[in-house]
């Protein structure tokens, strides 16, 4: 069983001081794919005139950008990072840019335009859908720093929620900030076209091997026991897909039938995520060659055991 991190003391546009060098201001946007809303991380030393960095600035609400903007009152925000372009993350970076004198948002190669997996599937309930204006002034690439007083962000490649995710590490606490890689209260959804599930697992292990003391998740509090917390993540992956195994081998084919038996536990309004989820393994199950599809691995396709 995964440990799930779900109690944490927050106030909507409250700033906490959530370790020496982070604080965090939650958006009023919760939701089923938002938990009680986005985190938005602010790191650096508070004293006047430091210099600090934001962390997805979130939604496009104006509550959110004035909480922000007290939050950093009296010191310089020298960079915006932006884990990846999803609504729920990037769509306050430019308004924010302007009001604190025109920081640079920093952020992944965008990944393009993506075709939706089905049409049966509003990826813009999920939050899923992409800020179609979002435009970083600067291109982030593996492994690229950032720097500011007394603290240093380390970008790192994790796609596999999103192809272009990236997350933070923070070299001085060693922490990440693992936007929706890797979250406390849930399991993250990994959707096709453009979330993949192979891509997904290798960015787990990478994680893990890095050794963090401390994940801060975009959504929900962080993750302090990590290492037991990636494992047991790990582990919940490679059950799923076994478990999709065992479905094929019972006689479903469509994901129409398996969702209900898989996901019998789970809110039905997460069904639709749940979906795409059990795609991304098919996806990679035909990718290694134990499945075939017919006619292709989408959506609405028949599977069957190779």
């Amino acid at each position: 069983m995964i440990p799930y991190v779900r109690q944490f003391d927050f106030t909507y546009g409250r700033r906490d001081q959530v370790s020496p060098l982070i604080q965090r201001v939650i958006a009023d946007n919760p939701g089923p794919f938002t938990f009680t809303g986005t985190g938005t991380y602010i790191v650096g030393r508070d004293m006047p005139g430091a210099r600090v960095a934001v962390i997805d600035p979130g939604p496009e609400d104006e509550a959110h950008l004035h909480a922000l903007l007290r939050a950093v009152k009296g010191r310089t925000v020298s960079h915006i990072l932006v884990t990846h372009t999803h609504r729920d993350h990037a769509p306050l970076s430019r308004a924010l840019a302007e009001a604190v004198g025109g920081a640079p948002i920093l952020a992944a190669q965008p990944h393009g335009p993506t075709v939706h997996a089905s049409d049966a599937i509003d990826q813009a309930a999920m939050d899923e859908d992409d800020d179609a204006d979002f435009k970083a002034d600067v291109i982030l690439s593996d492994g690229d720093r950032i720097e500011g007083g007394g603290w240093t962000l380390e970008a790192m490649a994790t796609p596999g929620h999103a192809s272009n995710h990236m997350a933070f590490a923070l070299r001085e606490e060693n922490a990440l900030f693992s936007g929706d890689h890797v979250m406390g209260w849930s399991t993250t959804v990994v959707a096709p076209p453009d979330g993949d599930m192979t891509a997904y697992m290798a960015s787990l292990e990478r994680v893990l091997a890095r050794g963090f003391s401390t994940l801060w998740p975009t959504h929900g509090p962080a993750i302090t026991q990590v290492a037991p917390f990636l494992k047991a993540y790990r582990h919940h992956r490679l059950e799923r897909e076994a478990q999709i195994m065992a479905r094929l081998a019972a006689g479903d084919e469509t994901i129409a039938e398996m969702v209900p038996a898989l996901y019998a536990a789970v809110d039905p309004r997460l069904w639709p995520a749940a979906s795409l989820s059990v795609l991304a393994h098919l996806i990679a199950l035909v990718d290694r060659g134990l499945v075939a599809a017919t006619p292709q691995p989408v959506l609405e396709a028949r599977y069957r055991i190779l």
